[in-house]
């Protein structure tokens, strides 16, 4: 709990992520990040320097097969921690693969249950909106923008999103996987199990399965990887800007 705090903490101080006054809302799937990130700030508001509520907000995917007695367990650790549960009912599962049968539904998904959120947040006076991505994430985030897209890039700790007036938060930028799955474990804390057929299938997982893969292959690259993607000296990434003047002494090889 303590290393987690200390992250949390760095984090929130290094992006000014939280401020006075906030109402944040807490996108909790149920899965291991998500329900540790509420603990995490359900803990870090008793000594915070910053004045804020908490709301945490479920968006039920509408599969059948959730377990009710997972989703009790959720709503009475909410009360235990004193932080307000919303759930909100939609029929995401039944649009994407069902009606549209969508071939590759998480993106689709992913889109609607954001959309959800953003919605529940701002109908319940919330400015800003916590999400449970952590650092494995932003590797894994960064080797898909490349991989797929032929970009360079992840998500952002911070992001202001212009056309809800919402802002993004993910404190745990700096938290590995394995320490969120560890304070779950030991405090055992509730689980809301995934039932999308999906899980565990996807672009991503591939994306986390080479990851894992390089790093047990050169030790410690997953920690080199983080440290270059926090690294502000990009200084031998081209830029074809036009305003972009060469650096004295750049010349064409060719001469």
């Amino acid at each position: 709990m303590q290393r987690l705090l200390s992250l949390t903490r760095k984090a929130i101080n290094d992006y000014r992520m939280i401020e006075d006054g906030d109402k944040i809302a807490i996108g909790v799937s149920g899965g291991k990040d998500s329900t540790a990130l509420l603990a995490i700030l359900a803990a870090y508001k008793k000594f915070a320097p910053e004045k804020f509520d908490l709301v945490a907000i479920n968006i039920d995917l509408g599969f059948k097969e959730t377990d009710q007695n997972e989703v009790a367990k959720l709503r009475e650790y909410c009360e235990k921690v004193n932080v307000p549960l919303i759930i909100e009912h939609t029929q995401i599962a039944e649009i994407i693969f069902n009606e549209r049968k969508e071939k590759s539904p998480c993106s689709l998904c992913s889109k609607m249950r954001r959309g959800a959120l953003n919605s529940i947040a701002i109908a319940n006076g919330c400015n800003k909106l916590a999400l449970a991505h952590h650092a494995d994430d932003i590797i894994d985030t960064f080797f898909l923008s490349l991989l797929h897209e032929g970009r360079l890039s992840t998500f952002m700790p911070v992001s202001y999103m212009d056309r809800t007036g919402i802002t993004l938060i993910r404190p745990f930028i700096y938290a590995e996987e394995k320490y969120l799955a560890g304070l779950c474990r030991r405090y055992d804390l509730p689980i809301v199990h995934n039932p999308c057929p999906e899980d565990k299938h996807t672009r991503r997982e591939d994306m986390k399965n080479l990851v894992e893969e390089l790093d047990a292959r050169f030790d410690g690259s997953k920690k080199l990887i983080m440290s270059a993607l926090f690294n502000p000296q990009r200084n031998n990434l081209w830029d074809k800007s036009a305003n972009y003047v060469p650096p004295c002494g750049d010349k064409n090889v060719n001469e």
